[in-house]
């Protein structure tokens, strides 16, 4: 019997984003796990010590539904590396001001990050690791820079940390 399979014509962009995805992010929550964080609370620290911002921005930046972002801030909050504030320009809004110890984690943090990325840029040859970069920059800027809206909505992509 042949198989009734079609001819694939292009190369499986989706399992080969999708796979090496899935385990850069696991790399990343086993090493930020060693210091007590999660990609999602690395991902607010950082951008909170970037410039005053509010909840609802760094939930917008870390593509964190409003339940997630307040279980992380609630887990900041309780390892004392954030706190929420009142905001100076806009006394209804809160925003998310980080201490003294989570700037220090934050450091940290980041330096694990770029080790993950650097661990799996690493692996490739110079010239293979700029074209990777730059290619997936592109498409990231232009071409796949925007979700479709659709009745049967895939899963949300993170942001970029």
């Amino acid at each position: 019997m042949t198989s009734m399979a079609p001819t694939r014509t292009e190369p499986d962009l989706s399992y080969l984003l999708d796979h090496t995805s899935h385990v850069l992010r696991t790399r990343m929550a086993a090493e930020l796990g060693e210091i007590g964080l999660t990609a999602r609370m690395h991902c607010v620290l950082v951008h909170a010590l970037e410039e005053e911002r509010t909840q609802a921005q760094l939930a917008e930046i870390g593509d964190m539904d409003k339940t997630t972002m307040v279980v992380t801030v609630d887990a900041l909050e309780k390892a004392g590396l954030a706190e929420r504030r009142p905001s100076a320009t806009d006394r209804r809004a809160r925003i998310i001001a980080v201490t003294e110890a989570g700037a220090e984690v934050a450091r940290q943090s980041q330096l694990i990050v770029d080790g993950v990325h650097e661990s799996a840029l690493s692996s490739l040859p110079d010239d293979e690791r700029e074209v990777l970069v730059r290619a997936l920059g592109r498409l990231a800027a232009e071409h796949l820079a925007t979700p479709v809206e659709s009745p049967r909505p895939a899963r949300r992509a993170r942001q970029r940390t």
